[in-house]
């Protein structure tokens, strides 16, 4: 299999794509990325890295940091986070505020907002929010082994003074007693979470660790447990694309993580990272042709978790 082949085949189709779908509106500097741009990249079980298109450029990857924070939230108070976050599909939209009401402030799990949010609040734990944030900056840097990664602050400045559905979620959480801290310093360090920047590269060797068993395969260090990467993966296979989640796993059959800013990170376990963007969004807040590019390797390589190996 010409996987080089593959990938440049992909970003030349998606180049050429009619339907791109609509960059996010509501975060202002989000709205203004060029919806023709298109990058991918992946990483093998070997070390072997393949990119195409843009997948260079840095851009933000907003709840695909979902990830890495729950990542973080687990090695800091490990299986207790699920007191307080579910690990149920939503079924509903990613900032979705129906559900707490008769869930008593638990969110369903921790890639919507409400339970990014509550993971957040787990990461602040005794810190003030410059050190949580700074402490998820140096988790992702070295996670892939790359310091030009960086937050950038006008998307977290536009998130805190657009997030009006966010703060209401903290705050309602924070009647039932599901947040700890004050809601704006917990946001705070959610927003900047969201306002990470990164390239396909970077992303593609930032999800390593979820292809490898939990383990950086560069460094030989044990992130998690290959119980908990495991587990990761799982949700990222059920709630990872939010109410589109089903659809994902139907068309694509891959762990996978999306975020309004086009990216998605996807794994093949044992296999492959991969990371793809396209800042053109489908109905459900989720990258049209990010999720077109990944059906289209899937179906090329026979890396589905469902096909037979």
């Amino acid at each position: 299999m010409d996987l080089a082949a593959i990938v440049d085949e992909i970003a030349e189709e998606m180049l050429a794509a009619p339907e791109r779908g609509t960059p996010a509106s509501y975060i202002p500097p989000l709205a203004a990325v060029d919806p023709a741009r298109f990058g991918i990249a992946l990483v093998t079980a070997g070390g072997e890295e393949l990119f195409a298109g843009d997948a260079e450029a840095p851009f933000s990857i907003q709840s695909v940091s979902k990830v890495f924070a729950l990542t973080l939230a687990l090695g800091t108070v490990g299986d207790q986070l699920w007191q307080r976050v579910g690990r149920e599909p939503s079924g509903s939209a990613f900032n979705s505020i129906v559900q707490l009401e008769t869930e008593q402030g638990i969110p369903r799990n921790p890639f919507i907002n409400a339970g990014a949010i509550v993971v957040s609040d787990i990461l602040l734990g005794h810190h003030e929010p410059r050190e949580a944030i700074g402490e998820m900056l140096r988790f992702v840097r070295a996670l892939a082994g790359d310091d030009g990664i960086f937050i950038d602050e006008a998307v977290a400045r536009a998130e805190a003074e657009t997030g009006f559905r966010n703060i209401a979620l903290a705050n309602y959480m924070r009647a039932f007693g599901n947040l700890r801290h004050p809601a704006e310093r917990v946001l705070g360090v959610y927003f900047h979470h969201c306002a990470l920047a990164m390239s396909c590269r970077q992303l593609a060797r930032a999800g390593r660790y979820l292809m490898a068993g939990g383990r950086n395969p560069e460094t030989g260090q044990n992130i998690v447990s290959a119980a908990r990467a495991r587990r990761i993966n799982a949700l990222m296979l059920t709630c990872g694309h939010y109410d589109g989640s089903g659809e994902f796993a139907f068309r694509v059959g891959l762990p996978g993580k999306s975020g309004v800013g086009g990216g998605i990170l996807a794994v093949a376990p044992g296999v492959a990272s991969i990371a793809v963007w396209s800042p053109g969004l489908n109905e459900r807040g989720n990258s049209q042709l990010g999720t077109l590019a990944l059906e289209r390797l899937v179906q090329r390589t026979g890396w589905s978790v469902f096909e037979p190996h």
